[in-house]
């Protein structure tokens, strides 16, 4: 907690928070380099790139989810036209910085497979950066959103860097296999049930026009844009990785059948 109070300070001083997004760029850089350099560095080439990127991940998502929260809830004015706090604001950077840094990633070690989550990126840090410089409102539904995103990180990251080593590593096999139904079903319930609900009453209360003089129209549009996109990829990913296991586990029975 002291960790986090200092990359985003509890303080409605300008200079203080500021500062929340060169530190927590160079806070997430480093822990990226260390991933890379030392954590992971007798994994194979490609694998240590991504198993740094679970690891800035793991140091980004669930923080993310405890100070979004209280950024959200210390507000008295919770609202989808609020004022963004100062605190709030320093949690956008918080955020802002961790997507850069892993958007460097994605740049540096591209691979065709990777378009998609650059988009998503480059998409993320548009509404990030409207809601936090532009605007100046609007961050009790982005940080909403935000905590409904990586509410699963945890998981998520456990279960790609098991994934990663999965061929080559009994353990991690065994991991991925664990926590692959689990995963799916928290990860289901949030992006299938949660965000669109919310994703919902956030259109509602745009669309009316009563927040227009705070979040240009032509902002709220681009932001709803952004949040459809992400929560239908994410539903046609999870009903993907469902069928996948259906398959997999088709077979086990199967080979078992067999076996007797």
């Amino acid at each position: 907690m002291q960790l986090l109070q200092t990359l985003i300070p509890p303080s409605s001083s300008p200079t203080a928070v500021a500062a929340a997004l060169p530190v927590a760029f160079a806070f997430f850089l480093v822990i990226y380099i260390l991933g890379y350099s030392l954590v992971f560095r007798h994994w194979p080439s490609g694998a240590r790139s991504e198993a740094s990127s679970c690891l800035i991940s793991l140091f980004h998502g669930t923080p993310a989810v405890f100070i979004a929260s209280f950024a959200i809830y210390s507000d008295s004015d919770r609202g989808f036209s609020a004022t963004n706090t100062p605190f709030q604001s320093a949690v956008l950077d918080f955020s802002v910085a961790y997507f850069f840094v892993d958007l460097l990633h994605y740049v540096f070690f591209f691979s065709p497979g990777d378009a998609l989550f650059i988009g998503h990126h480059l998409a993320t840090l548009f509404v990030f950066l409207t809601c936090r410089y532009l605007v100046g409102h609007g961050a009790f539904a982005i940080l909403t959103l935000l905590v409904l995103a990586e509410v699963t990180s945890f998981c998520q990251n456990v279960w790609t860097l098991a994934g990663v080593r999965k061929g080559d590593s009994k353990l991690a096999a065994r991991v991925y296999r664990l926590l692959s139904p689990p995963f799916y079903a928290f990860y289901s319930v949030v992006r299938g049930v949660l965000g669109p609900v919310f994703m919902y009453k956030m259109g509602e209360f745009y669309w009316s026009g009563v927040a227009d003089s705070v979040v240009p129209r032509w902002v709220w549009v681009s932001w709803m844009v952004v949040v459809i996109g992400a929560i239908s990829v994410s539903i046609l990913w999870i009903i993907n990785l469902w069928v996948e296991l259906y398959r997999e586990r088709k077979v086990d029975g199967s080979l078992e059948k067999k076996d007797r």
